[in-house]
């Protein structure tokens, strides 16, 4: 599997890189400046920014005043906060901006329910061509934002940002290299950052992958999975000036848990027996080993009845005759949902004729 990386190899350079990156951006939907941005048809934006945000209120009102000077006059958008629950004056923030600003929309959850579940209610009532989500602490820069809408705009799906300069504590630095590392070798989406926040996607690419429990981290390698084009830009990255950060180690056990998944599911959730079926071959060969080498003993005199390891024997047959029945279930239900959608979701880009 394979991801546009059109910067550099290395970190060398680093500076002129950015610098390079920030001077010439991919061409955007600009209007002259006798002109004004006209809605698309239907009156949607062009683009939806989807911040959620938790405990935010003192950074809020500088990034959306950040975000109109990076796009406004420039392309029709939407700004979407999202509220996760949030005990201090966020939502009165975000009111406030609105009655300024009529760009600016508000989304409030009943209680906190994490990151995914505040990204899709922005994707939900997003309308935008393109989808840019980014986080509400300003540690992600705006003026970044035309360099990412070029990409898409370009013929990227997917634009992930890479932050070069990480102004991050050591410790988080160290795990999330180790993070970083570990996903691109699980998963082979060669990207510097998969865990960034501030991405852009094309609208197609967020209704075609569902989001649930933190696999949002993840939606690089589950749409290259699906033959969506990823790509990376470098990203200029800020300290946090608000609040406190809610990493935690915590995040690790998690992420961990969550490449799991996301392995099975680009790899295996539509063969699911080449995954069960050489697990139940792998226990059940050595049941089997472990039963004929006890079968030998006892053709040769031996007691074997009292033995543990006849047990174990037993028991590596039947966990083997259990992940084979598990995997043969997997192709069943895999086989029904194909049936059903493989008519009306079939992976097309485009047609001709």
């Amino acid at each position: 599997m394979t991801v546009d990386l059109p910067f550099a190899e290395t970190q060398k350079s680093l500076e002129p890189l950015l610098s390079s990156a920030s001077a010439s951006p991919a061409p955007l939907a600009t209007t002259t400046p006798e002109q004004s941005p006209v809605l698309a048809e239907g009156g949607a934006p062009h683009v939806s920014i989807v911040v959620p945000g938790l405990n935010e209120a003192e950074s809020l009102p500088e990034l959306a005043s950040r975000i109109k000077d990076a796009l406004g006059g420039r392309v029709v958008y939407e700004l979407i906060f999202v509220d996760d629950g949030s005990t201090d004056d966020t939502w009165k923030v975000i009111g406030a901006i609105r009655a300024k600003d009529p760009t600016v929309k508000g989304i409030r959850l009943r209680k906190n329910f994490g990151k995914a579940t505040a990204l899709t209610a922005g994707f939900q009532k997003a309308r935008g061509e393109i989808i840019v989500t980014m986080d509400a602490d300003l540690q992600d820069d705006p003026a970044d934002l035309p360099t990412l809408l070029g990409r898409v705009e370009a013929g990227d799906d997917v634009v992930v940002g890479w932050k070069v300069q990480r102004l991050d504590p050591t410790n988080r630095l160290v795990l999330s290299r180790i993070f970083n590392g570990t996903v691109r070798w699980v998963t082979g989406v060669k990207l510097h950052d998969m865990n960034c926040g501030f991405k852009a996607y094309r609208q197609d690419v967020i209704r075609n992958i569902p989001i649930y429990g933190d696999l949002f981290r993840f939606i690089p390698a589950l749409a290259a999975s699906q033959g969506f084009r990823v790509a990376e830009v470098p990203v200029k990255h800020h300290a946090r000036r608000y609040g406190a950060s809610r990493y935690g180690l915590e995040r690790i056990l998690r992420g961990f848990f969550d490449l799991l998944s996301v392995l099975f599911l680009t790899r295996y959730s539509k063969k699911p027996m080449h995954l069960f079926g050489l697990m139940g071959l792998v226990f059940a060969a050595l049941g089997v080993c472990v039963n004929a080498y006890l079968t030998l003993l006892w053709f040769l005199g031996h007691k074997i009845g009292d033995r543990p390891l006849l047990l174990l024997g037993v028991l590596m047959i039947i966990l083997g005759i259990q992940f084979f029945s598990m995997g043969f279930i997997g192709e069943f239900l895999t086989f029904q949902m194909q049936q059903r959608t493989m008519r009306n979701d079939l992976p097309i880009r485009e047609e001709v004729g």
